[in-house]
């Protein structure tokens, strides 16, 4: 080891196929003085173990596009490097066994179209043609991706390593880091039993070591480590070397060929987490005692699908942990509690399929600053507090594992690990019918059952069992007043001598205005992309009163504080205050039947905050809404959060109503949602929200140069209301056809009760540029699970509560 650098502009941690990968595009981006310390030797922690199938199609278009750069690189590392990597682009069949299934199949077909993948659908005869050894007797239909393939995962680790090394990266094997060095809050170094690398950014990605490595420095990266098997048999007569890879998640299981045998394994009902009291001391190309008993679950359906299983020879049972985590997705990106401390990590069992993608993307964020784009499902930030619990980790990812084959049901609420932060109406909402889902471990009511239903949720890809109940909640909110419990906002405080002058610079919007105003808001990256999207009240010279809408508060914190400049202090103070939205036509009547104070529209006008009294409570008074409607979000201190409840309920004039009935209403609206709508992938030029940013003031804002080019140039995608026909079903991701051209797809899709059809909003793309001329000119349809339908266009809201029409 006299040849280990005591400097390094990054370590790597962890020599698996996502720090190879890592290291790899760290080179190819000139990043050469980067070193990448194994504790024991490459590959020897799960990689070595997996089982290599590679798919590419996800429910992100970004994500399937990581997916789509791992394919790509795998294709060409071989001849770049010299070294094998087992490579194989045959192909993926999925199948489908009942009717809801292949509804699923035929949206996901849908998906792969919009986000320009490949993917036919099938006959089961089709698919018995390219996979001659299954029975099809209950098939419905099959799809296939040809360009999905398989790779031997220790080649494929491999072949980087050595990519990374021709580039200048320096590997060391049987270096285990002992210490990440942080002093005052900053990366310093790793030390390591052979001497420190002083350093100036730390990656980790060590697999399932990653959580307690990260926790050594304050960092948390929820994921467990969790069983898996699977069984390498014999040669079968039959079985080729170009057999797609197979897929038949109503029987729970996955095959592949390898040297004429199969690989197959499964995702069982009943996982078995591992090391729960730690890692093995030591624990290296090892792999766990395999369990027959517990793997047989499998077996009378898989040899139902393929009979040769029966009498085929089974070489081994492989049973290797892997790492999963509480969604089912992977976690990359910047630690929010240390600057310069990221993660690749939590592959799910699905890392050689992402390693390629996945190591470009956190290259060029650990060498840029940001991620090359949205990569929300899988960033880091996108968890909470619940998640610091290992407990509540690995409960919620039992249940995680034990669905990675179950249908998908659209808005599907986990059932475990609940409640856990509950407001301080939960159990009043829950007597009055409530049927809640969670968000960030909070318990949110999502929709009302009137007396005699059953507040639980019924799943389905036509109309679910909440359907009429929200309808309900819709209409009384159009019509009279709803109460919604919105406590789980995210809730900041900015204070300081500075936090005007440092707030205004973040925020597109102008929020140096007078105390009591109220602005919505984006927060911009350096190429306009929308990073946040929130509201901001003036409550002082020197304070704002900033809040976010739940999944985000991690992110919008982390924000916010990475671009504070000069003397201002950010605080979350979320847990310190409950929120009761009171929405709709006749909320002022309600309102001022409780308050003294003048909740008329010229003493309490839109975008203006005032503290009231509500029975005798103080409140917080936000004059905005998300719903479309005449209304008030009532911020107030939790433990009189029930007094000022109880006396709204006892009006009688308003009901309660659920974030089911919001997502309708605010489609109607078309107002935007973070991590749908918008994203630091789309622009307020290209969302339609040009308006909130203070262009013409002059004052210079974070992206403002980005703005002012596209203002200047045009866009090249725009976003739109779409509107079919009320049975039609729209979830998200149709594909959007322009004159039979494929131009995009939904970002959001529902039902609006009030005008009577079924709503998707989406960005219309266009290479040689959108303009509202382009976009009406056009006739339009949408795929709907591989069918397309007419869809009309509409670029204005299509209900408006003072002269209710619907726009073209």
């Amino acid at each position: 080891m006299t040849d280990l650098p005591s400097t390094a502009r990054v370590v790597i941690i962890g020599g698996g196929i996502v720090g190879a990968s890592v290291a790899y595009h760290l080179g190819k981006l000139g990043w050469s003085d980067t070193v990448l310390l194994e504790r024991k030797k490459l590959t020897s922690g799960t990689t070595f173990h997996a089982a290599g199938l590679v798919g590419q199609l996800r429910t992100s278009a970004n994500i399937t596009q990581l997916l789509g750069h791992s394919v790509a690189l795998y294709k060409t590392l071989e001849a770049e490097t010299g070294l094998q990597t087992g490579w194989k682009m045959n192909g993926g069949l999925r199948l489908a066994c009942n009717a809801e299934r292949w509804t699923e199949v035929k949206r996901q077909a849908t998906t792969a179209h919009s986000f320009g993948l490949e993917m036919h659908l099938l006959t089961p005869k089709e698919a018995q043609d390219l996979w001659p050894l299954m029975t099809i007797d209950d098939l419905v239909g099959a799809a296939y991706l040809p360009t999905d393939g398989q790779a031997n995962p220790s080649d494929i680790t491999q072949s980087l390593a050595r990519g990374a090394r021709m580039s200048g990266v320096k590997i060391f094997e049987d270096t285990p880091v002992t210490r990440i060095v942080v002093e005052d809050g900053r990366i310093r170094g790793v030390e390591t039993p052979f001497g420190t690398i002083e350093c100036e950014k730390v990656v980790c990605c060590a697999g399932q070591w990653t959580r307690t490595l990260a926790a050594t420095v304050g960092v948390n990266v929820p994921l467990v480590s969790v069983e898996h098997q699977y069984m390498i048999t014999e040669k079968i007569d039959g079985v080729t070397p170009g057999l797609p890879t197979l897929r038949d998640p109503d029987r729970l299981t996955y095959w592949k060929e390898e040297v004429g045998g199969l690989v197959w394994g499964g995702y069982e009902p009943n996982p078995k987490p591992w090391a729960q009291d730690g890692i093995p001391e030591g624990f290296h190309f090892e792999l766990l005692t395999s369990d027959f008993d517990h793997y047989s679950q499998f077996m009378e359906d898989a040899i139902a699908r393929v009979p040769a299983l029966a009498t085929a020879g089974v070489k081994q049972l492989i049973n290797g942990p892997e790492s999963f985590t509480p969604d089912g997705n992977f976690i990359l990106g910047e630690a929010p509690e240390l600057r310069n401390f990221f993660v690749g990590a939590g592959f799910n069992a699905f890392g050689i399929a992402s390693g390629g993608g996945a190591g470009m993307a956190l290259a060029e964020w650990v060498a840029t600053g940001a991620a090359p784009y949205d990569l929300w499902p899988v960033d880091i930030r996108r968890f909470g507090p619940p998640h610091r619990s290992t407990d509540w980790v690995r409960t919620r990812t039992m249940e995680a594992y034990a669905k990675h084959y179950t249908i998908a049901w659209p808005s599907e609420e986990m059932r475990s690990a609940r409640p856990t932060r509950r407001s301080p109406l939960y159990a009043h909402l829950k007597a009055a019918g409530a049927c809640f889902g969670e968000k960030l471990g909070w318990e949110r009511p999502n929709w009302f059952a009137a007396p005699g239903e059953v507040a639980q949720d019924r799943y389905s890809y036509q109309r679910p069992g909440w359907f009429d109940a929200v309808g309900r909640e819709h209409k009384a909110a159009r019509e009279g007043a709803v109460l919604i419990d919105q406590t789980s906002f995210a809730k900041f405080i900015l204070k300081g001598p500075d936090a005007a002058k440092a707030l205004n610079w973040i925020a597109a919007g102008n929020v140096d205005r007078a105390v009591g105003s109220l602005t919505y808001t984006q927060m911009l990256n350096r190429k306009g992309g929308i990073e946040c999207d929130l509201t901001v009240v003036r409550r002082a010279a020197d304070e704002f009163y900033i809040t976010t809408g739940t999944g985000f508060a991690t992110h919008d914190f982390d924000w916010i504080a990475g671009n504070l400049c000069g003397d201002a202090q950010l605080i979350d103070v979320t847990s310190g205050s409950a929120v009761l939205s009171l929405m709709g036509p006749k909320s002022r009547d309600i309102l001022q039947s409780l308050t003294p104070d003048d909740a008329s529209d010229a003493a309490f006008p839109f975008a203006t905050a005032k503290a009231i009294s509500i029975a005798g409570c103080p409140v917080l008074a936000l004059r905005v809404t998300y719903v479309g409607e005449l209304g008030w979000e009532l911020h107030m201190p939790t433990e009189v959060a029930v007094t000022v409840y109880e006396a709204l309920i006892a009006t009688g004039q308003t009901s309660n109503a659920g974030y089911r009935a919001i997502e309708t209403l605010r489609l109607e609206k078309a107002y935007r949602a973070w991590g749908a709508d918008i994203g630091p992938d789309h622009s307020p030029v290209e969302a339609g929200l040009g308006w909130a940013c203070k262009m013409k003031s002059g004052i210079p804002f974070l992206g403002r140069d980005a703005i002012a080019t596209q203002l200047a140039n045009g866009v090249k995608k725009r976003l739109a209301t779409f509107t079919a026909a009320p049975e039609v079903i729209l979830l998200g991701r149709e594909t959007i056809y322009r004159n039979g051209q494929r131009v995009g797809w939904l970002s959001s899709g529902g039902y609006g009760y009030t005008v009577g059809q079924s709503i998707g909003m989406g960005y219309i793309r266009h290479p040689e540029g959108v303009t509202e001329d382009f976009i009406r000119s056009g006739t339009y349809e949408l795929e709907v699970a591989s069918e397309r339908v007419p869809a009309q266009v509409h670029l204005a809201p299509l209900y408006d509560p003072q002269n209710f029409r619907v726009k073209a």
